[in-house]
């Protein structure tokens, strides 16, 4: 994707439009992980699912995590939410500190005051998030009430209003619906009102759009950019589509068999991404102004989670030259420009002689 086609794509929407006009973002940081490491046991031997992820979301920001299948985006945001199934799962280092608190080190009981309170999950299947044996004012009453301890007629009215934030319509006559009874995208949006009904500092989207059509997508990102102007919300927005990047993200993180390749703000990676994987990505996005029998694929397969290679985890997948030598060594993640962060291996460094002097490769 050329650095002028990215431009004319941004450029066609308005400037107010999510992600491409000045950020709604403060400096206030309000959700900051540090060196997760999420490691499943399993037959086959430990899955490295998550490995040493950092990463941070200031207050009004929305930062994007995209990545292939299995990158280690959803076990990240289970982790953050401390929903990683024990067994066969564990946390076994890091920190994530919400609002300089570091959840990992709280009790159960402690974390279940937090989770859907100062920080909410939304799934990309409402279905699932949805008990359907369960009107909608009872599931959005039963999170009022343990987060704000509301309850009759204050519960009923915070539930009421909850649904009118996510712009359900006749949201008295909606509560007593259950979930079978609603659309797609109004389910989707009971999931929301489930979500920001606490007030949270922080929502973690699992790609909500995914079951949604690319018309009530639209609308659902729209209703999420103005419920984050609106109360200052930190998003961390998980997806594999460009396209909802360059409308709702501020920056990007771009994961990898479990680790972070680039993190940079949305302009910088689609005009100038630097790890080979992230050029990769961009070039399998299809492009409508181009007629091809093919479209370009990543060549190769990610690697088993359970026998990573010892250094660089996209070595056999990179188009440049490594030796033995040069892919045995585990690439370092530095800051190449302010706040544009990078895996540079050692094939990378000789590639770019300017970042040389970033890492100990010799």
């Amino acid at each position: 994707m050329s650095e002028s086609s990215v431009s004319d794509s941004m450029e066609s929407h308005d400037l107010d439009e999510p992600g491409l006009g000045p950020s709604a973002a403060t400096d206030e940081v309000v959700l900051e992980v540090k060196g997760l490491e999420t490691h499943f046991t399993t037959r086959w031997g430990t899955v490295k699912a998550v490995d040493g992820v950092s990463y941070s979301v200031r207050r009004g920001e929305t930062l994007g995590v995209v990545g292939e299948s299995g990158s280690g985006k959803s076990v990240t945001a289970l982790s953050i939410m401390r929903l990683v199934p024990s067994p066969p799962g564990e946390i076994i280092g890091g920190e994530v500190l919400l609002n300089g608190q570091d959840l990992l080190q709280l009790s159960e009981s402690e974390m279940r005051k937090i989770r859907g309170g100062e920080i909410s999950l939304l799934l990309q299947d409402p279905m699932q998030a949805l008990n359907p044996v369960f009107s909608i004012k009872n599931q959005v009453g039963e999170s009022v009430r343990i987060h704000q301890g509301l309850r009759g007629k204050a519960q009923w009215n915070s539930v009421i209003e909850s649904l009118q934030k996510v712009r359900i319509p006749a949201a008295e006559s909606r509560a007593r619906d259950y979930p079978h009874q609603l659309s797609g995208g109004m389910r989707q949006r009971v999931v929301g009102a489930i979500g920001i009904s606490s007030n949270p500092s922080v929502i973690i989207a699992d790609e909500p759009t995914t079951s949604l059509d690319p018309t009530i997508q639209a609308s659902y990102l729209r209703l999420l950019r103005q419920l984050q102007r609106e109360q200052g919300l930190a998003i961390v927005f998980i997806t594999h589509d460009f396209g909802i990047v360059a409308k709702m993200c501020d920056r990007v993180a771009v994961m990898y068999a479990g680790r972070l390749v680039e993190m940079a703000d949305v302009r910088t990676i689609f005009n100038n991404p630097l790890h080979e994987y992230t050029k990769a990505l961009l070039r399998s996005v299809p492009k409508l102004e181009e007629k091809t029998d093919r479209l370009p694929q990543i060549e190769g397969s990610p690697p088993l989670l359970y026998d990573l290679p010892a250094g660089d985890s996209f070595a056999p997948r990179s188009p440049l030259t490594f030796t033995e030598a040069d892919a045995a060594i585990r690439p370092d993640f530095v800051e190449v420009e302010p706040e544009h962060w990078v895996q540079l291996s050692r094939s990378s460094v000789k590639k770019f002689d300017d970042y040389a002097h970033l890492v100990n490769y010799g």
